[in-house]
């Protein structure tokens, strides 16, 4: 007999309240099986979060019969293997205890052929409060350690080794889950047990490489009999003898040699070539898809401090993406085709790499499994943020298990680019009354768990750089990477959390920026899926209670008035938050592509939402792009055109990320709002491969222009098939004297689908396509130009399936002129 899963429907009840006996299926979440039962209301619907913290606050028991016959006991051993177990857990079959969980990051193999019978058997699992267990945990610690105040609702989260927002985050819902995540599985053993197969590379000058692989696996019992390890890569079959003549833990190698190997790469770079291996051993097999390249993190010292750039396969890569956190608050809604979409939007959007972030969990395979298919780097964070942790022996012999697991688990994908230990736990240490008072015993506290981390990941994978945090000047430098703009990574808040303006990210060049954000609204139709019609107000209970940042209202209407006239209604309001959003990330993200010789990678903060909420997301809960995705696909596009203003000077930069040259044509246009050409440039220019140039500056006679109420400057380029464009407002918004137009629009269809067709009498400005159902279109948030300036209509066309009458049925055009 092979794998048996003991997925599908459990029994699930609770001590605390008896009337419940539902249902539960696993893989799953306790809070689901209560909402599909209808013993739970939704809990992103209205302020449902207040009413439903009951069930964190409760112990939880699934139980399950299961059938065995002889051909299951007859093996030496049948292995009860589970992963993602949340949190705190016992487990017993036939009323034998056979596994305590307590940590949701560790991956528990153990064998329960002692407590099975032939015939029916029992199976039961008691999820114990989280919530207890932090704190019984918190009074044990010699001395306080600071837990995530201001984010988490439940205290001392900290001390459980779960994912931290779980207990809730400045856009996160305190919804303490748990349960199980991934397939239970009973996996029967015969003389062998296949443990793990780990590979590394080799690379010849010559460009060959040799791909070592090893495999451990153990010896249950003595045989003359030698067992055959059979290894298939690239459709060609290995086949080893293996010896069982000893008991116990083992390991065979064997290295296949490729000539003419087909490179892995990031996206924007080349393909994914990925290589398929399985590695089979008695009943027991392991698959896996390797991709072959070279990678490396680029931290020597130059001119400037020291370098942080990583390098595929020798090439220099500008790394541009966003950080994830947990695809949803709920973990039965982490589905695969729900990963594959947001992964496809960001390399969509021309990214190439994704930082995990710390306070979230180690995703599900399926996540560095696209990642590896779609070319998108994977920075990961240690499952750390934002608090200060225990180090007691006990806390740290814990977390060493769980990153050997989590190491061993990951470290074959070449997706994967870097260990990091933790987020912003340095410089928590200063955020806290207990460590600012004696900063020095909580730095040794740091250091111990910090090293941990480190030698157990370069022990476990020496491919990889470890990183000690994010952001972190370099190894054993605890100051403040905030600001440090010379070496490390930075995380870049002047802008959100000090109230600076946006022209604050160009006082900073980072060498790599992983954190930078600015929130907004959520759209209207992702309003309407958790608020009524009378709560469609900014200060309304439930829309305040799906905005976690205390400020974060404020914030953002603050900065309205900063630039624009304040917005007549409240779709517009929604709107224009996502505009002020867009253009903060983008003044950041196209200065700090400009000067690439100092930075070499852009992650704004955050790609995604676990819930519907007010946050700084570019991708909204229900899959929808907010207009900052949109702008990201082009400020992160191969080829990138932006007006700077540096003192009394305007430029025109030009930036080929790319590793080959290319030749870029158009013109640069001074247009005024009633739609006149004042002035006009033509450019034509080739970029280097890598290169970043300024290619053309405003006369330095006619600085009037650039403080002009009255016209805008916007540049049009082509590169091959490629339109570039961009502009520059010299005025603020709300100072510039927009003219009142009706951008007119219809839907139309033809050999490649449905598109909209649009067009104004004058420039319209931030023009966005909202239609309130599924898909989106393939651009949005533009300057639209009048035809009569480019010579035909603006086509946008729609990515998804619905009918052209729906679509103009539903259809809704914003512009920026249009909300005051």
């Amino acid at each position: 007999m092979s794998t048996l899963l003991l997925d599908g429907e459990w029994q699930l009840s609770s001590p605390q309240h008896p009337h419940i006996n539902i249902a539960c299926p696993l893989p799953g979440d306790i809070h689901s099986a209560l909402i599909t039962a209808k013993q739970l209301p939704p809990p992103y619907l209205g302020c449902n979060e207040n009413d439903v913290q009951w069930v964190g606050e409760s112990d939880w028991v699934l139980r399950r019969t299961l059938y065995l016959d002889r051909s299951t006991l007859d093996a030496q051993a049948v292995d009860l293997c589970l992963e993602f177990v949340d949190t705190m857990a016992d487990i017993s079959i036939n009323d034998h205890p056979v596994l305590q969980c307590s940590n949701m990051f560790r991956r528990y193999r153990v064998d329960v052929l002692p407590y099975l019978v032939d015939g029916e058997n029992q199976i039961e699992i008691k999820l114990n409060r989280n919530d207890l267990e932090a704190s019984r945990r918190a009074e044990k610690l010699p001395f306080p350690v600071p837990w995530a105040v201001g984010n988490n609702k439940v205290p001392h989260m900290n001390t459980l080794r779960k994912t931290q927002c779980h207990a809730g985050w400045d856009w996160g819902i305190c919804l303490l889950a748990s349960g199980i995540y991934k397939s239970i599985i009973l996996l029967p053993v015969h003389q062998t047990r296949l443990t793990q197969v780990r590979t590394n590379q080799h690379w010849h000058q010559d460009g060959s490489c040799d791909l070592n692989i090893s495999v451990d696996y153990n010896i249950t019992s003595q045989s003359d009999k030698p067992q055959q390890l059979v290894i298939n890569f690239d459709q060609q079959e290995h086949l080893i003898q293996l010896p069982t003549d000893v008991v116990g833990p083992q390991q065979a190698c064997y290295t296949i040699t490729l000539s003419k190997p087909q490179r892995w790469w990031p996206a924007g770079y080349g393909e994914q070539a990925l290589y398929p291996l399985e590695i089979r051993l008695n009943n027991h097999a392991i698959n896996k898809q390797i991709g072959l390249r070279e990678l490396e993190l680029d931290t020597t010292k130059d001119s400037i401090g020291s370098a942080m750039t990583f390098k595929v396969n020798g090439k220099a890569i500008m790394a541009k993406g966003a950080n994830w956190i947990p695809l949803d608050a709920l973990p039965s809604a982490h589905t695969p085709q729900r990963y594959r979409q947001l992964l496809e939007d960001a390399t969509a959007a021309n990214m190439n790499m994704i930082r995990v972030w710390g306070g979230g969990m180690y995703e599900h395979d399926i996540f560095y499994d696209l990642c590896d298919e779609l070319g998108l780097l994977v920075w990961q964070d240690l499952m750390f943020a934002c608090a200060l942790y225990p180090s007691t022996p006990e806390f740290l012999t814990d977390v060493e298990a769980e990153v050997r697991d989590q190491v061993r688990r990951l470290a074959d994908h070449p997706s994967l680019a870097l260990w990091c230990g933790d987020n912003e736990v340095i410089g928590a240490i200063g955020w806290y009354p207990e460590s600012k008072a004696n900063r020095e015993k909580y730095v040794v506290n740091y250091d111990r768990l910090n090293r941990v981390l480190a030698d157990v990941v370069t022990t476990e994978d020496p491919t990889r750089r470890f990183w000690a945090s994010s952001p972190c000047n370099g190894e054993l430098d605890f100051g403040d990477a905030w600001h440090d703009d010379n070496c490390g990574d930075m995380h870049f808040w002047d802008v959100w959390h000090s109230g600076k303006s946006f022209d604050a990210y160009h006082s900073v060049k980072p060498r790599f920026c992983s954190e930078f954000g600015f929130q907004s609204w959520p759209s209207l139709p992702t309003v309407k899926t958790y608020a009524d019609e009378s709560d469609w107000n900014v200060t309304s209970p439930t829309f305040e209670q799906h905005q976690k940042n205390g400020r974060g209202n404020s914030i953002i209407t603050e900065m309205f008035t900063r630039y624009f006239r304040f917005p007549n209604s409240f779709d517009n309001m929604l709107y224009l938050s996502q505009v002020q959003q867009a253009l903060a990330i983008k003044t950041a993200s196209e200065y700090w592509r400009a000067h690439k010789a100092h930075c070499r990678g852009i992650l704004y903060w955050q790609l995604n939402d676990c819930w519907p909420v007010s946050s700084w997301s570019s991708i909204e809960y229900t899959g929808r792009w907010k207009q900052l995705h949109y702008h990201a696909k082009r400020f992160f596009a191969p080829q990138l055109a932006t007006f700077i203003k540096d003192a009394d000077e305007l430029g025109l930069h030009l930036v080929n990320d790319q590793h080959h040259s290319c030749t870029l044509e158009g013109h640069v246009r001074q247009i005024q709002w009633n739609g006149e050409v004042v002035a006009q440039w033509p450019i034509s220019t080739t970029l280097e491969a890598d290169e970043a140039s300024c290619v053309w500056q405003y006369p330095a006679d006619e600085t009037k222009a650039l403080e002009s109420k009255d016209s805008f400057f916007h540049v049009q380029l082509h590169c091959g098939d490629t339109l570039i464009e961009n502009s520059y407002y010299p005025a603020l918004f709300k100072h510039a004297n927009l003219q009142p137009t009706t951008v007119k629009w219809q839907v139309k269809t033809d050999s490649k689908g449905i598109y909209v067709e649009l067009d104004s009498h004058i420039p319209a400005l931030f023009v966005h396509l909202e239609f309130d159902g599924p898909g989106r279109f393939d651009d949005s948030s533009f300057t639209l130009l009048p035809s009569a300036i480019t010579g035909a209509p603006k086509q946008v066309r729609y990515q998804g399936t619905v009918s052209a009458y729906e679509l103009a049925e539903k259809l809704r055009i914003y512009h920026l002129r249009n909300t005051y």
